[in-house]
């Protein structure tokens, strides 16, 4: 098939490539990045306090004692920093607003029946996911605060404090894997986050309202 000069075969019409999309701002992609790095120092440090195997091998109690108060301080800090970013407040927004399709979707997520899913920008599993690690943080900042400053606390609020850090980081832990397997399972999420780039096929397949958004 011919094509007169100024026109577009249908080849050439198939074989052009879509542009990447905008997903992440450097700015919200940076509070991510920190966050994340503060959390595995507070999860690595704990590990070492509570673990015999590991603390013997790192030996320097004070000093990993110290490393763990001092990340878990600094682990709200990215966030409230970024939020002078339009677009990391945008993101916020979009994660608390949870939609009627936002429940379809993890509805079909629990069933794995293979029926579609839709999604805006982030999914149901997303927010909640960003809501539970939000709210379990503050809880873990209060309660480490508590056996911190011991001398300004009776002893059954340390202690109950104690309990609550303790097991809540645990649960943290798991949760925080969980959310690597997802991530180490979609290469163009993590290309998203690494880049702030992701593929328009992509986007249509699992984010189509993202696209109606914006």
């Amino acid at each position: 098939m011919t094509s007169t000069p100024g026109s577009a075969s249908p080849t050439d019409a198939t074989t052009t490539p879509r542009p990447d999309l905008h997903r992440f701002t450097r700015s919200v992609r940076w509070a991510h990045r920190s966050t994340a790095g503060l959390m595995l120092v507070c999860i690595a440090s704990a590990a070492c306090l509570y673990v015999p195997q590991f603390a013997e091998l790192v030996g320097r109690r004070f000093l990993v004692v110290t490393v763990h108060e001092w990340s878990g301080l600094l682990l709200p800090v990215p966030v409230l920093l970024g939020l002078v970013s339009r677009a990391l407040r945008a993101d916020l927004g979009r994660l608390n607003r949870f939609a009627s399709y936002d429940r379809a979707w993890l509805r079909s997520a629990l069933r794995r029946d293979g029926s579609p899913r839709t999604a805006g920008k982030f999914n149901g599993g997303q927010k909640i996911y960003a809501g539970w690690i939000a709210g379990a943080s503050l809880v873990m900042l209060g309660t480490g605060l508590l056996m911190w400053f011991t001398h300004l606390t009776p002893l059954v609020w340390r202690t109950s404090a104690t309990f609550i850090h303790d097991w809540l980081s645990l649960a943290v832990g798991v949760v925080i894997a969980g959310h690597v397997g997802m991530a180490l399972g979609d290469p163009e999420a993590r290309r998203g986050m690494r880049t702030g780039q992701v593929r328009r096929g992509w986007a249509e397949r699992e984010h189509p309202l993202w696209l109606d958004e914006d």
